[in-house]
């Protein structure tokens, strides 16, 4: 039986210590595993690693262009599992009517969802294995993943390297919080799209010029 107590670690350090220690080949692994299924976001590697790099553009330029590129080929393997077994544990567990809404979706919002998640605090593998099993188009998947995956973390290095370990200390406490702030961004991109259907559908009445 585990009992928390402070001086063992969360469990976030703890994956994070087994994936370290081979420099980026682990910051590799790591993004390209949380980007199909485990949940530590490779930022918690990648940041220290960026305050460590002293300044070297070439060295942060290598770190950018490894967590963004393994985390995108992460996602394809999330697509194909969606892709592959998605589908029958829907029709499985007699769920068709909801594939047919995440096929919808992936149609109406797929490349723009791909971007937010890629982007944002959402998790970025749960829209790739819904892409897979809406059969989205692999080529706007990839592209809005490389777009998102490529400014988010092309942003942090950024951030580090003008603010230092300030930066550090707030982009982790954001991390830290990324499922509430994650569900935040969720209700407000619904309250504004809801607005905006709001805004749409206003139209005077011709009553209304009579009276």
């Amino acid at each position: 039986m585990w009992l928390y107590c402070p001086c063992i670690m969360s469990w976030k350090e703890t994956i994070i210590d087994w994936f370290d220690g081979f420099g980026w080949l682990s910051l590799a692994a790591l993004s390209f595993t949380e980007a199909i299924i485990q949940p530590v976001p490779p930022d918690l590697l990648y940041l220290p690693m960026l305050v460590g790099a002293d300044e070297s553009t070439s060295l942060i330029i290598w770190l950018w262009i490894v967590v963004t590129v393994s985390s995108v080929l992460g996602s394809l393997v999330g697509y194909w599992i969606g892709k592959k077994w998605g589908r029958s544990l829907f029709v499985k567990f007699k769920a068709e009517k909801h594939l047919e809404k995440i096929e919808v979706l992936t149609i109406r919002y797929g490349t723009l969802g791909i971007f937010i998640a890629a982007f944002s605090p959402i998790p970025y593998k749960v829209l790739g294995w819904a892409a897979g099993m809406g059969e989205m188009k692999l080529r706007p998947f990839v592209i809005a993943g490389i777009l998102g995956r490529g400014l988010r973390f092309g942003l942090e290095a950024i951030l580090i390297g003008i603010y230092g370990k300030k930066a550090l200390d707030s982009i982790t406490w954001l991390l830290d919080n990324e499922m509430f702030i994650g569900i935040i961004l969720i209700v407000g991109i619904g309250l504004a799209y809801l607005g905006f259907r709001w805004w749409n559908g206003l139209s005077l009445d011709n009553n209304i010029h009579e009276q």
